[in-house]
């Protein structure tokens, strides 16, 4: 199972960043997928996810209210966007899927992980 990660890059506080996500497996459409983080010298944190229907998502503290992540279950793709960017976003970001149907925030709760996209905010 692959998962490519996309949209990252270089943005100035308060832009804002779509990041997507597309899977090689038809069949982990019926699975949660997540987003996740990890800023350097620190370890991976959560950020987004959204159950196999696309109707129950959970946002972490950080992001809440300036962040919406998405699904499209026929392109096999999750996206991430992400407004009023912050310097303390930045990040890797790494979108994975995850062992079962529903949402999770937990890091082992997912199976697949994708090769993470970098996002940077400046000042």
């Amino acid at each position: 199972v692959q998962l490519q990660a996309s949209g990252g890059g270089l943005v100035q506080a308060g832009g804002s960043l779509r990041l997507s996500c597309a899977t090689s497996r038809r069949t982990l459409s019926n699975n949660g997928m997540g987003w996740f983080r990890q800023a350097a010298g620190k370890e991976r944190e959560f950020v987004a996810t959204i159950d196999w229907s696309g109707t129950t998502t959970s946002y972490a503290d950080s992001v809440k209210g300036r962040s919406t992540i998405s699904r499209d279950r026929v392109k096999n793709t999750v996206i991430l966007q992400v407004n009023d960017l912050k310097p303390e976003d930045t990040a890797v970001y790494y979108c994975a899927v995850a062992m079962f149907a529903g949402p999770s925030d937990l890091p082992r709760n997912y199976q697949y992980w994708g090769q993470g996209t970098q996002v940077t905010v400046s000042s």
